[in-house]
This record gives C-alpha cells, sequence and structure tokens, in this order.
C-alpha cells in the first residue's frame, strides 16, 4: 500500500489559507491594463501564483498584431509594431463601449494615426478597418486577447481553465463593462466577476494582512497610476459579524477619485514628439519624421525607455539606429526638459485624491496611509508632486505594484469558484456613478390634466453592490414606460462628461398593466414593483418587473365574515393602500376603521350588560363576533409584466453578430493551430534526420546495422534533406507527415535492435533475482513440518513447474540469442522476459496471500510430566533441521526473503536465518502482514 501526502508550505496554510477539495479544476485571473496584462492562476497545489508567458516574463504586453497569414501576441506583436505599425493594435481600453463619434475615439485616431476606424452604421461604434475586406472590433481585438492570455494560464497550469475574473477599471460605465462581457464571451470565457481593479489591490493588500484587522476602523488610500488612467480609491479595513460566518475581515470601498487621461503613456507620447522635434531640427533629412509611422513607432519604444531612465538619472542620451532613410539619430534628454513637458499633468496627480475624499467625505487625516499601485507611480516627479499633496511623511511602497491586483483577482476567483475553499474576506464595492428612474405620470387637479416628471435614485454615488432594489410604481392602471438613467454627475468635469457617453441606459416600455389587475378585481392593487439588481460585476439588470395584488378583505364586515355580499344596513369597509392613494382617500380609511371599532365595542358591552355586568371570559357569542371582526388572511397574487428593452446608451450586437464573431475568432484560432502543428512537424522532421544521420556512426548502431542497411538508410536521409532545402519548407503539414513516417518506418528495423540489447541487462537481472527468490521461497515451503504444512503438493509443484520452465526458456533462448548475429532481428525480447517475471510474481504472490491468512493448527494438549522431555526433543530435533543461508537471509519475525525481487542478490548481505524461521520455513502468524513479490516493473 502507498500513502500520498500533500504537504502544504506553512507560509501559505497562514497567509493565503486556499484548500483544495476533491474536484480539480484551476482558475484564473486577468490584469487587464490598457499597456500590460498579469495573468495568475489557482491550481490544486498551487494556491496563488502570476503566470509566466513564452519569453518567461511575469507581464505581457496588451497587444495583438495581425498580418496577413499569422497573429502574433505580446512581445512578439510589440516588436513588430517597429517594423509594420498597421497591423499592430493596442490601448483598446480607451474605446471600449464607445461610439464612433466620441471625442475619446477622436484623440485614440490622434495617436495611433495608422489605423483607419470607421463607423458600424448599426451600433453606432467603432471598428478597425484592416487590409482587404477584413474588419474588427475593439470587443473582437480584445477577445483575442482575453483567448491568449487563457491559453499562456492553460500551458502553466497544465490543465483546461475557464473561469476567470477579469479586472476592469473603476470609472469604467455600463456600457464599457458590458462590452469586456462580450469580449469574453467571444473567446469562451466564463466570467466569474468583473472586478475593479482598485478593489482587486485591496483584497490583495488586505488578504496578506488579515491578522492586524479589528474592530477598528482604517482607512487606506490606495494611489494607483497607470498607462492610461489615474485612480485614487480611499478602502476602509474593518471586522465585522455575519450571520454564515461569524466575525470576518471586511474591505468597503469609500471613496473613488480617478482621472481617465492621467497615465504614463500620455507622457511618452509627449516625449516622443520632443524626440521628433529635435530630430527635425538636427535637419538630415527633408522628410518631417512626424508623418513618417515606422520612425514615429521607433520613437515612441525609445521614449518609453527614456521615461523609466530618467526617473533615476538627471539625463540620458536618446538614440535610435535608422530611424527614416537610414539616418541614425541622437540627442540628449534631461530630467528637467521632462518634467517641463509633462508640467500640466503632474499638476492634475492630486485631483484624484481630492475627488476620492470629496466622495467618501472625509479628510486627509483620517487617512492612515497613501500606498503606491501602479508602474507610473515610479516617475520620481509623480511621488514628489503627491507626497506634497496627501502630507505624509512617507508613501507606502508596501505592495507589488504591478501584480497586486492579479493576485487579488484570482483570491476573488478561488472564492467564487466552486472547487476551492478560501477563508472568507468580505468584499463591498461602491458603484462610482449614480442611477436613477424617471418617469412622467399624468395627474388631474380641478378637472385640469397635468403630466408630472419624476426620478427616484436606484443606486447613489458610492452605494455599495451586489445590491437588489424594488421600486414600486402605484398609479398606473395601463401600459406604461420608465427610463433608466445615470443619476446627478456634477462631479466629473466637462472633459470627462464629453467622454462619458450617454447618460441615458435603458427605456423599459411595458405591456400587459392594465389586463392584469383586470384579471383581479377583486384584489387590492399594491402596484407594478419593477426588481433591480446589480451584481458582483457592477452591471445593472432588470431582473422582471410584476403586478402585485392582495386579495381578502382589509377590515371585514361585522356580520359578513368575510363574505364578498355585504350585509344590509352595514357600510362595506373600502380598501384603500395609502402609499397608493391620496390624502383624502387615506382620511376616508381610517374613518372606516374607526366605525368598524366602534361597532365591535357596542356588541361588547350589550353582551356584558345581559350577563349583569359580570367580569369574567368571553363568551361563546363574544368569541363568535371576534372571528367575524378578524381580518381575513390575505394572499399575494404576482403577475410577471411583459417587458421591452430600448438600450439607449451603445446596443448590444445580435446573436448572428456574436455567432459571427466567435466563428471568426475561431477561424484564426485554427489556423493559428494549424501552422504552428506544421513548424511542429517541420521540426520534427529537421531533427530526425540530423539525429539519425549523427546515430549511424555511433558504436550502438554500427553494432546492429549492416553496410547495406546503413548506406540505403543514409541515402534516404540525404535525399530527404536536399527535399527540405528545396521544397520543404513551402510544403504541407500533410506532406510533411509522410516523409517523415517514410523515414521512421526505413530505420525501425535498427532502432528496435538497438533498444532491445540496451534491455537486455537490466531485464535479465531482474528474472534472476526473481528465480532466485521464488526457488528460495520453494524450498522454504517444502520444509514446513507435514502438520503445520498450509501449501498444497499441487500448489508447490506448479510454482516448481514455473521456476523449471522458466529457467529452461531462459537459458535456451540466451544460447540461442549468442549464435545469432547483433545484425539480425533478435530472439530475446524484452517483452518476453516481462511475461516470465509477471508468471512467477503471479504464482509467488498467490502463495504469499494464502499464507497471509492461514490460521495455525491446534496443538493437541500433553501433561506436564511429559511436556520437559517434549520440549527438549523438539528442540533437538530443531537443531538437526536447521536450513543453512544458501542464496538469500530472510526476516526474523515473517521468515520471507529481505532481498528486494528486482536487483540480484549481494552474497556480502546473506545472513543465517533464526532459529525459529529455520524450524517451520514460513511463520503462519507473522506480526505484519509480509510483503508481496511485485516481480520486475517498468
Amino acid at each position: 500500500h502507498s500513502i500520498l501526502t500533500v504537504v502544504l508550505m506553512p507560509r501559505v496554510l497562514i497567509c493565503l489559507h486556499v484548500f483544495v477539495f476533491t474536484v480539480t479544476v484551476a482558475v484564473m485571473s486577468i490584469d487587464l491594463g490598457s499597456e500590460w496584462m498579469k495573468m495568475a492562476i489557482v491550481k490544486p497545489g498551487v494556491p496563488m501564483e502570476i503566470v509566466l508567458n513564452k519569453e518567461s516574463r511575469r507581464k505581457t504586453p496588451t497587444v495583438v498584431c495581425l498580418k496577413e497569414n499569422e497573429r502574433l501576441f505580446g512581445d512578439s506583436a510589440l516588436g513588430m509594431s517597429v517594423k509594420n505599425p498597421k497591423t499592430v493594435f493596442r490601448h483598446l481600453q480607451s474605446i471600449l463601449g464607445k461610439k464612433y463619434k466620441n471625442p475619446q475615439v477622436a484623440l485614440y485616431q490622434k495617436q495611433f494615426p495608422e489605423h483607419q476606424l470607421q463607423e458600424d452604421p448599426v451600433r453606432g461604434t467603432v471598428y478597425f478597418k484592416n487590409s482587404g475586406e477584413l474588419q474588427f472590433t475593439p470587443e473582437e481585438l480584445l477577445g483575442m486577447m482575453l483567448n491568449y492570455s487563457r491559453g499562456l494560464a492553460q500551458d502553466f497550469a497544465e490543465q483546461s481553465i475557464k473561469d476567470a475574473v477579469i479586472t476592469v477599471p473603476a470609472f469604467f460605465n455600463q456600457a464599457e463593462r458590458r462590452a469586456v462581457l462580450l469580449a469574453a464571451q467571444m473567446a469562451g470565457l466564463k466570467v466569474l466577476q468583473l472586478i475593479n481593479d482598485n478593489t482587486a489591490v485591496a483584497l490583495n493588500y488586505g488578504v496578506f494582512r488579515r491578522k492586524d484587522i479589528d474592530n477598528t476602523a482604517k482607512n487606506i488610500m490606495f494611489y494607483d497610476m497607470g498607462s492610461g488612467s489615474t485612480t485614487a480609491t480611499i478602502v476602509t479595513y474593518q471586522t465585522v459579524k455575519t450571520k454564515e460566518s461569524g466575525i470576518q475581515p471586511q474591505l468597503q470601498i469609500r471613496g473613488v477619485g480617478f482621472d481617465r487621461g492621467l497615465g504614463g503613456f500620455e507622457m511618452d507620447l509627449r516625449l516622443r514628439d520632443h524626440l521628433a522635434k529635435l530630430f527635425n531640427e538636427q535637419k538630415k533629412s527633408k522628410k518631417d519624421v512626424r508623418e513618417n509611422h515606422r520612425a514615429m513607432a521607433k520613437l515612441l519604444k525609445e521614449a518609453q525607455r527614456l521615461k523609466t531612465v530618467l526617473s533615476a538619472n538627471v539625463d540620458f542620451m536618446a538614440q535610435v539606429e535608422g530611424l527614416m532613410d537610414d539616418i541614425d539619430f541622437k540627442a540628449k534628454v534631461t530630467r528637467t526638459e521632462f518634467e517641463e513637458l509633462c508640467a500640466d499633468l503632474f499638476k492634475r496627480v492630486p485631483g484624484p485624491v481630492e475627488d476620492a475624499l470629496s466622495a467618501a467625505e472625509m479628510k486627509l487625516e483620517e487617512i492612515e496611509q497613501v500606498i503606491l499601485v501602479g508602474g507610473s507611480t515610479r516617475v520620481r516627479k509623480v511621488q514628489d508632486v503627491l507626497l506634497r499633496a496627501v502630507g505624509k511623511e512617507e508613501l507606502g511602497k508596501n505592495i507589488n505594484a504591478d501584480e497586486a491586483a492579479a493576485m487579488g483577482a484570482v483570491y476573488q476567483a478561488a472564492g467564487l469558484s466552486k472547487a476551492f475553499k478560501v477563508k472568507p474576506f468580505l468584499v463591498r464595492d461602491a458603484a462610482v456613478f449614480p442611477i436613477q428612474v424617471e418617469f412622467n405620470r399624468e395627474t388631474e387637479e380641478e378637472g385640469v390634466k397635468t403630466v408630472k416628471y419624476n426620478k427616484r435614485i436606484l443606486f447613489q454615488r458610492m452605494a455599495p453592490y451586489p445590491q437588489r432594489k424594488v421600486i414600486t410604481f402605484n398609479r398606473y392602471n395601463n401600459d406604461f414606460a420608465f427610463d433608466i438613467n445615470y443619476g446627478d454627475l456634477s462631479f466629473l468635469s466637462q472633459s470627462d462628461l464629453s467622454m462619458f457617453g450617454s447618460v441615458n441606459l435603458t427605456t423599459v416600455k411595458l405591456s400587459g398593466v392594465g389586463s392584469s389587475f383586470q384579471r383581479h378585481v377583486d384584489a387590492e392593487s399594491k402596484g407594478i414593483k419593477a426588481h433591480f439588481n446589480m451584481d458582483e460585476s457592477g452591471v445593472l439588470l432588470l431582473d422582471r418587473v410584476s403586478s402585485t395584488s392582495l386579495l381578502g378583505n382589509t377590515i371585514s364586515t361585522l356580520f359578513g365574515g368575510g363574505s364578498p355580499e355585504p350585509a344590509q344596513n352595514i357600510t362595506e369597509p373600502v380598501q384603500v393602500s395609502v402609499s397608493v392613494y391620496t390624502k383624502q382617500h387615506s382620511k376616508h380609511y381610517v374613518r372606516q376603521v374607526s366605525t368598524d371599532l366602534v361597532l365591535k365595542e357596542i356588541v361588547s358591552l350589550l353582551l356584558k350588560e345581559e350577563k349583569g355586568g359580570e367580569k369574567s371570559g368571553p363568551t361563546e357569542a363574544e368569541k363568535e363576533v371576534e372571528k367575524t371582526v378578524k381580518p381575513q388572511k390575505k394572499t399575494k397574487i404576482s403577475e410577471d409584466i411583459t417587458v421591452e428593452l430600448i438600450v439607449n446608451d451603445i446596443s448590444d450586437p445580435t446573436t448572428d453578430d456574436i455567432t459571427s464573431s466567435q466563428k471568426k475568432l475561431q477561424d484564426l484560432t485554427d489556423r493559428d493551430l494549424a501552422k504552428q502543428e506544421r513548424e511542429k512537424t517541420l521540426n520534427s522532421l529537421e531533427a530526425f534526420i540530423f539525429e539519425t544521420q549523427d546515430k549511424l556512426y555511433q558504436d550502438d548502431y554500427q553494432l546492429v546495422v549492416s553496410e547495406e542497411e546503413k548506406e540505403q538508410i543514409s541515402a534516404k536521409l540525404s535525399e530527404a534533406s536536399e527535399w527540405m532545402d528545396e521544397d520543404g519548407y513551402t510544403a504541407t503539414t500533410k506532406q510533411l507527415r509522410e516523409r517523415l513516417s517514410q523515414l521512421k518506418s526505413l530505420c525501425k528495423d535498427m532502432f528496435f535492435r538497438v533498444e532491445e540489447r540496451r534491455k537486455w541487462p537490466d531485464r535479465l537481472a531482474a528474472l534472476d533475482s526473481m528465480l532466485n527468490t521464488s526457488s528460495f521461497f520453494l524450498r522454504s515451503a517444502k520444509l514446513i513440518p507435514e502438520d503445520d504444512q498450509i501449501f498444497t503438493e499441487v500448489e508447490l509443484n506448479m510454482l516448481e513447474k514455473v521456476i523449471n520452465e522458466t529457467t529452461t526458456w531462459k537459458n535456451e533462448t540466451m544460447a540461442e540469442q549468442e549464435k545469432r548475429s547483433p545484425k539480425e532481428r533478435p530472439i530475446l525480447l524484452s517483452k518476453d522476459i516481462e511475461a516470465k517475471l509477471a508468471l512467477l510474481d503471479r504464482e509467488v504472490n498467490y502463495l504469499l496471500n494464502k499464507a497471509k491468512f492461514a490460521k495455525p493448527k491446534a496443538k493437541p494438549k500433553t501433561n506436564n510430566s511429559t511436556s520437559s522431555d517434549k520440549s527438549s526433543k523438539t528442540k533437538s530435533t530443531d537443531e538437526e533441521t536447521v536450513i543453512p543461508p544458501t542464496e538469500e537471509s530472510t526476516d526474523a519475525k515473517t521468515g520471507r526473503s529481505k532481498s528486494t525481487t528486482h536487483l540480484p542478490l549481494d552474497s556480502s548481505s546473506q545472513t543465517h536465518p533464526t532459529e525459529e524461521t529455520a524450524t517451520t520455513g514460513w511463520s503462519t502468524t507473522p506480526e505484519k502482514p509480509p510483503e508481496k513479490f511485485s516481480g520486475w516493473t517498468k
């Protein structure tokens, strides 16, 4: 029996608290940045780990290159941006969920003038017009990147992955979030959650500091400046009591401030333009370098390197070889020049901090620490300005600025997956943009009809989610419509508002309202209820709309007992909902209730007077009155209303469009896989030719191959090599496979002879060991006294027969093999040796198992006077039948061989058997079960 033990590192158990169930399914996270993306996985045995890409790097450029016959991703695609920038697509986040007329699209066109952006005539969004008839939407290109990231994670995890948590900026609105989900759907990913990147960072920070969190609230600000944007987030950490898990740590997003255009990429662009200006001033070329897309791509790459170096040096020499028309460029740039170029950007650094404090309604004094996140916070000027703005002694750098979001998101993925269990860490995220419901209602006062505009706040700014809300429309008896829009966005700048997109989300049209109420005319209307849900991804959903009614009188009549027919001379109470009708109706409702109570009291007094004013318990008559006056139980009636949604911001593509996009992406993936398969086959063919040509001159192969066979194989290899040089690199995968198959078939016998000769030593040694062990066991079994014998004569004879036949076969086959030439096919085959080993192993194991469960035979009782004599006689007999140690030693307790069944016996390790084992040969009551003879194994 073997025991498999999985040992987890104590650090993982203490800090990460990830424990695996029996289901072995990996999950992943994708930190989707505008310039870089980081992936992390959780799988059995690997609680949390960053995925390494094909270049063994921990982060991958968010870039895709679409050439005529291939796709490139990551670093390979980024390298193509210098050679052919038209085929390279990046920074796609900024135009997700945007219409063609959005200022953000115009800005993207200015930053990447090599691309042709067109307007989708149906959705109004943008798409890239590629060479020929190919065109791709930003969602399709992002879907390619997500599919590539999943492939990297699957290679790293060595198993299939479908579930993922994807990070998005906290300021993404509804249209942008839906666009990311659409891209993931095209990539075939199941999104467990879209998590805000600042929330993922906060979760990662809290998980590693779980012990420091108590019931005292601690406010931390995370300042995240990435490539495309900047976000400041105020997070409160505190332990709270829950019904499910008791006291657990919790993080709550209190305030968020952001600047969509403040990031490292804008600094890169300004440095690029500065370098282009310097090159033009050198007047080495009559052309303007800014009109050359390839030259500007080279300058952008150098600008990115320059920004990094200037963070640690006061100046640096920028240089690009062959910038344009084979002209080299070289110029000195100082940190002061860089800071002057980006002076207005650095002035915007404190803005997100102020906005976050305003949203949280907090002061800087309440913030315990400001922690830096994001690659662009490494710019020295950014840190200097931020330090002055927050008024702290120092900025926190105790978190991995690049990987914190990916690690926090993968912890959330493990928690959401059914395959893992993590220690709870409660997350209360917040909606950055308020959402409200707006509708018009017709009112009539003094015969004059007017339309009144109404709005109800659905989710306030910084409202926590996930959360469900229900809004009730009371005064509608017929079909109507209402709008779902963003609320007050006055906290946004004019620039942000222009890029925000439509503030109108959805128009909801309801039909069947009137018919729903007409089917329940006897019931009391409780209005139309719209059920909203903002899910874990921050996406607003309208779950359903229903009409609700209550069946049963609010106050039953005195004598009617709740009967629908009113009694004579008694006013039936009017059922009125205070929340539905006007104040006048409400007064009537209260007055009717009072009337019924007075009637009840009068009846009670009359009954008491009849009894002479006795103060006793209620009589049967009083109980009957009590029953008639008590309100009857109401029945709630709910009926779904037909809903038609008209999307006002960005309409979702149709099912056919999504299917078409999925097919387009799958065709590209299949083409890539076919290309990879061809390259793999080509490499295999090349390797086989070179390796076999080399093997023909090795001693092992020269021993088994004749000169004629050697010349034939060598000629075929040379022919294949020449074919490879001329036609092989344009051949199809099928042709390459056929050529490789022909060569392998030709060399098959040669390889077989070499392989067999290499296997003989180990196989024969194992067979010798098994024969020795079996023979010793047989001799020991035969020496067991007849009274104690547990094996039958047939069983022992069968073992002896197998031993003899195996020994004979071995000797004869080896003798015959020695007569044959090494160049002939051998008759001593490794598979035959293995079969003989298995047969011996089976026979010995059968006898061992029988001995294991055998019970000792009862001894006849003798008197004391003769016991000593018999004992001495037995002892004397024992001494005469001691078995001398011939080939193996035996165990003192079990009497079985101590030698292994795989290796030849070592004579130096043999010892004499003990007296106990010598007398019995095999112990029938061992202290522990004897191990099995496993025989030889591969």
